[in-house]
């Protein structure tokens, strides 16, 4: 600490010098604060006021910089100071553009600010300037495993921006289920065609590519490792293995059928019935000519059913729509009546999905002739040497039946995802999926699945981003899509693995703190090795030694801080977030006596979330309770029960948690941070009663970063509890 040098700087700009007392805030900043330089600007964000904290960092050897001006979300390029510990004290959104102007709320304004100031200052006060993971990888060679039209993709983006790249594919040759394709769903001008896959020429391209090397036969016998330092083995079919390290990964391993003999009401075995991949491969031997049966039979009737085993309400099929089957549908429609205009084709759907240019894809199959009729298949017999399809029109709203010589059935992709790490063994397919990555991940051996077994990824903010640091999923293993789409997907997948490896060659956290230099600390000589930190990262970032003491593995960690909120002992920390950066902004307010009639709510928001949508309500001028002191938590995941505990017996007279929404839909950015908070705050009640409070005083909202009018009416409608309960009976005993 002697080294240390604390500076706090004031801003008056944006109206904060019209209505707070600036002098009594500098007095609150040296005198309670202990800030040894406090400064005030009028425009702190302004070239001169951002060169007065630079001068003094350089000059005068500032070494911890609070900021009392805007919200930490605002002005982060202004005052960016990457050499020092930095702290945000937010008078702006949190004060002055929530609280009602006018002069009947001087001092209840003043005193939030004040408050900001004092927790500000008591946060920098515990803070040290992040170094940096002392464990940083350098290598940047980027491992595509899958050579399908969403590997080859990001393969080639990957090498053509200048990185090496390594494709590993368990079959012989290249191009997966593209190479298996006639032709493709049309992509470019016009869309009134099939157009060609144009797969062979990517192929070549990667092939040639001095960059890239590719493993044919091969897949991985393990993973182990962190980003900018995987250490993979590759085992050739041959049963060579060959040992490589790689900076970061991206699974493509695509997608298989799903399997027609499950659909046996839908003709499934029947010699007039294929799914879509089998047409294709009549298709393909066709070559543009007419299309026969693979015993020979003569097709002048085809019928197309759609959603066969997809969008299934009971349970026993595919629960979700595969996005492409509409479309392939039309394209091979389109096969029949180019080659033999003669030939009847009929597509019944219950719903008909061509997004985007689709449309006109659509209306040319109509002029060719296709029809498409609105109606749900109850059933596919054999009759003749054809097949009869008995269905609902729901138009007409009557049952009726078609004949064909052909039907194919829309069946859907089943993503190659491997091993589910998240069902039970008990729960697991009798035929249980070959492991794809082979991780020696405590977790498990592959990527974390949602229900339907496709790769978990956070669907709204970070697509591309799986449960393991630095491992990618591209393509219909992430979620169902054509080959448009998983190429877009793959080039997704190729930029955010160049980001993880820059990001490890410099220390820094992948995402979604993207940048961050701090990384986790354990005192292990206070370890109690209960391995709940372990348990419960959602990242795997965590693995255990042989005395069971945790092992960090710095470059898997997102910094979201739940191995601290799930440490009893509190031996987890940050240079920069900790239990006591937090605790000591609890412990640092002006606590109002129980007769004054004013309350003090605590509120831990979610940085996400929950506190982007309380800057935002003050962005629109929404005012909300005085009362509340709001600080950011980087997930609801790392709050650490002490933190309750600390404020209760500190005569704080609540407390509210905003996090984000969690569960199968979840919006969390560290995916298992709220629903474990909400875990760990369900038992606070033993707490409450020990201190013979109301139960009331703790509460968790899930909020949304576009609640900015819920979050005021919760904070109100919560003021108004306490109120109506009465202030805590702990004040004047902390």
């Amino acid at each position: 600490m002697a080294d240390n040098k604390f500076a706090a700087y004031l801003c008056a700009g944006c109206g904060l010098g019209e209505v707070l007392d600036f002098d009594g805030m500098e007095k609150v900043a040296k005198k309670e604060g202990k800030m040894q330089v406090v400064k005030r600007h009028n425009f702190l964000c302004s070239a001169s006021g951002v060169q007065t904290i630079r001068d003094d960092i350089e000059k005068e050897g500032v070494t911890h910089v609070m900021i009392a001006a805007c919200s930490r979300r605002a002005k982060t390029e202004a005052f960016r100071f990457p050499e020092v510990a930095l702290a945000r004290a937010n008078l702006r959104e949190g004060v002055l553009w929530i609280v009602a102007p006018g002069a009947a709320h001087d001092e209840v304004r003043q005193e939030m600010a004040d408050d900001y100031l004092r927790m500000g200052c008591a946060e920098i006060k515990k803070m040290k300037v992040p170094g940096g993971n002392p464990e940083r990888g350098a290598n940047k060679r980027i491992l595509v495993v899958g050579g399908g039209m969403s590997g080859l993709t990001a393969a080639i983006e990957a090498a053509e921006t200048g990185y090496e790249v390594l494709v590993v594919e368990k079959e012989r040759e290249l191009g997966g289920w593209a190479a298996k394709l006639f032709k493709r769903v049309p992509f470019r001008e016009p869309y009134a065609e099939p157009q060609a896959t144009g797969v062979a020429e990517l192929i070549a391209r990667v092939v040639a590519h001095p960059n890239i090397s590719v493993h044919l036969g091969a897949t991985l016998a393990e993973t182990a490792g962190a980003p900018g330092r995987f250490a993979v083995k590759i085992a050739q079919e041959s049963g060579a293995v060959t040992e490589e390290t790689v900076g970061a990964i991206i699974q493509a391993s695509g997608f298989s059928t799903y399997d027609i003999s499950k659909l046996p009401q839908l003709g499934g075995g029947l010699p007039g019935v294929v799914d879509q991949a089998g047409l294709e491969a009549l298709a393909k031997a066709a070559n543009g000519g007419v299309i026969a049966r693979a015993d020979g039979h003569a097709v002048q009737s085809v019928v197309f059913v759609q959603c066969a085993g997809q969008r299934d309400e009971t349970g026993t099929h595919l629960p979700y729509c595969s996005g492409h089957c509409c479309a392939t549908s039309v394209k091979q429609a389109m096969y029949f009546k180019d080659a033999n205009p003669d030939v009847e084709t009929v597509v019944l759907y219950t719903d008909l999905r061509l997004p985007g240019m689709g449309e006109d894809f659509y209306r040319s199959a109509q002029k060719k002739g296709v029809t498409f009729t609105k109606g749900k298949v109850s059933r596919v017999l054999a009759e003749g040497a054809g097949c009869s399809v008995n269905f609902r029109d729901l138009i007409l709203d009557e049952d009726t039946t078609v004949a064909a010589d052909l039907v194919v059935l829309a069946t859907g992709q089943v993503p190659n995802s491997g091993v589910n790490i998240d069902i039970p063994e008990e729960q697991q397919p009798e035929v249980k999926p070959i492991s794809i990555l082979n991780l020696t991940y405590r977790q498990g051996k592959d990527l974390p699945q949602l229900k339907a077994g496709l790769t978990d990824s956070h669907f709204i903010c970070f697509p591309y981003e799986t449960r393991r640091t630095g491992i990618y999923a591209a393509g219909p293993v992430r979620r169902p899509m054509d080959l448009l789409q998983a190429t877009d997907d793959a080039a997704g997948a190729a930029l955010k693995a160049i980001q993880a490896v820059e990001n490890a060659a410099q220390g820094r956290a992948a995402h979604p703190r993207s940048g961050d230099l701090s990384y986790p600390i354990v005192r292990l000589e206070g370890c109690t090795q209960c391995k709940r930190c372990t348990v419960e990262c959602p990242f795997g970032a965590i693995d255990e030694d042989e005395r069971r003491f945790p092992v960090f593995n710095e470059s898997r960690c997102r910094r979201c801080g739940t191995c601290m909120g799930a440490c009893p002992v509190r031996v987890i920390s940050f240079e920069n977030y900790s239990v006591d950066t937090v605790g000591s902004q609890i412990k640092s307010l002006d606590m109002p006596d129980e007769f004054s009639e004013r309350p003090r709510i605590l509120l831990l928001a979610c940085e996400n979330d929950a506190y982007p949508a309380l800057d935002m309500a003050g962005l629109s001028r929404t005012v909300y309770s005085a009362f509340v002191r709001a600080i950011p938590v980087r997930c609801l995941g790392s709050v650490n029960t002490i933190w309750i505990t600390d404020a209760l017996n500190g005569g704080w007279d609540g407390v509210m948690m905003m996090g984000c929404k969690k569960g199968d839909d979840y919006q969390c950015h560290f995916v298992k941070g709220s629903e474990l908070a909400h875990y760990r705050m369900s038992k606070t009640d033993d707490t409450l009663k020990q201190l013979g409070l109301e139960p009331e005083r703790v509460a968790s909202y899930e909020v949304a970063i576009t609640d900015s009018k819920r979050v005021a009416a919760l904070i109100n409608d919560y003021a108004a509890k306490i109120k109506e309960i009465g202030m805590s009976p702990m004040k004047g005993f902390n």
